[in-house]
């Protein structure tokens, strides 16, 4: 099979099938391509495979993007994952799609993980790459709050997911706003009609999606009885990285307090590190999940380095895939209720705190140290959100800036 265009169908994918070879290419182009984060990455997918190769039409392309802004997990990747499934007839496509698109940051990321040590003394760099995280955090939630919360019940949602986690903490405290969020929208996010949805022709049966779901939850209750009654490191680890996977409602910045609840928190790597990396993970393309092979990689305790970084990625990523295998035989039935929907509002305006709270600690109280740091920042948010400079251009200028000032 070639790249050459197709025609699509009435049912929104391309009559022609492809290969898991043809869609892991297009994927891997994608993936050393694809600047800008989660909503960046959608129109690259658009323009990629609904306007120049004519995989899916538009209509059923809003039908995969509605499903997976439904489910928790990296939105741009599972939208992929679910192309590389329609496109690629099953499995092997959905894994090509995933694994081209996702390779070129991994890799590069735990690169940077590897070589961690040769840059540890240059702090005025780290401190640049932490201002970065600043800069692109404040984007994040400007960006959501202004979709996710523009009204009156949905920002009260959202200050009460501000409150929840900042006294609870932890992952718990995530856990509690996301579900009391949903159980808000259920009152308060009702008066919304149902979105109109479009049929997509899946090649999962209702059988292979509920094993899907149940394996998902299996993996959320099996690994922390496992990793307590062995010790094992690698399987609380896989268990770490998968239970924040499972939990991120609203794009991969959200995955940022859940993963230093789960690494930082335990000591399994320093606030310092955790940052630099996510200000790193700014600076490549591909999905912002990717920064889970870095913590893998450069975490003390083994396993640690290729080993940790292949746990890390596999287990942050795999919730995700499984949600939207288990979800597309019966996303028609389910996108149609005004409940679900209801809930999904609710959460995600629940999203928006929890982010905001994650802005403040650790984000800000330990990256903004000087009123030099907070010029800094504010210049990176203005770059990113009025001037819309790609992400890696802040990450370049901040960097430098904090190498320049912090060797003065």
């Amino acid at each position: 099979m070639t790249d050459e265009l197709q025609p699509a169908d009435r049912r929104g994918v391309a009559t022609d099938g492809g290969s898991p070879a043809e869609v892991f290419r297009v994927f891997l182009k994608l993936g050393l391509t694809s600047f800008g984060g989660p909503i960046a990455h959608l129109g690259y997918f658009r323009d990629e495979l609904v306007v120049r190769r004519r995989w899916i039409d538009d209509a059923g392309y809003a039908d995969l993007v509605a499903l997976c802004q439904f489910l928790p997990g990296p939105a741009s990747s599972q939208v992929g994952f679910a192309l590389g499934l329609l496109r690629g007839g099953g499995w092997r496509g959905g894994l090509a799609a995933w694994v081209g698109f996702t390779l070129p940051s991994a890799l590069l990321l735990v690169a940077c993980a590897l070589g961690a040590a040769a840059v540890a003394g240059a702090g005025g760099l780290l401190h640049g790459l932490k201002l970065v995280a600043v800069a692109v955090v404040g984007q994040a939630i400007w960006g959501m709050a202004r979709s996710l919360t523009p009204d009156r019940p949905r920002a009260a949602i959202a200050l009460a997911a501000v409150l929840v986690v900042t006294f609870a903490g932890g992952a718990g405290g995530q856990i509690a706003a996301i579900v009391l969020g949903a159980l808000a929208g259920l009152r308060l996010c009702r008066g919304e009609a149902p979105a109109a949805a479009s049929q997509l022709r899946v090649p999962l049966s209702r059988r292979t999606g509920a094993a899907c779901l149940a394996g998902f939850a299996a993996l959320l209750v099996l690994p922390p009885a496992l990793a307590g009654a062995t010790g094992s490191q690698a399987i609380a680890l896989f268990d770490a990285f998968y239970r924040s996977g499972a939990l991120v409602f609203g794009g991969g910045h959200v995955v940022l307090p859940l993963l230093r609840a789960e690494t930082v928190a335990p000591g399994w790597t320093s606030n310092e590190a955790f940052l630099a990396g996510y200000g790193l993970a700014q600076a490549v393309p591909g999905p912002l999940f990717t920064f889970a092979a870095y913590l893998g990689a450069v975490m003390e305790p083994a396993p640690n380095g290729i080993a940790g970084a292949a746990i890390a990625l596999v287990g942050v990523f795999l919730p995700g895939l499984l949600l939207v295998a288990g979800a597309l035989p019966f996303w028609d039935a389910l996108r149609r209720r005004a409940l679900a929907q209801a809930a999904m509002r609710g959460a995600n305006a629940a999203v928006v705190g929890i982010l905001g709270a994650a802005f403040y600690d650790p984000v800000w109280t330990s990256s903004v140290l000087t009123p030099l740091d907070f010029a800094l920042a504010l210049a990176g948010f203005l770059l990113l959100t009025v001037w819309t400079a790609p992400p890696w251009v802040v990450v370049v200028l901040l960097a430098l800036a904090g190498a320049l000032l912090g060797g003065a």
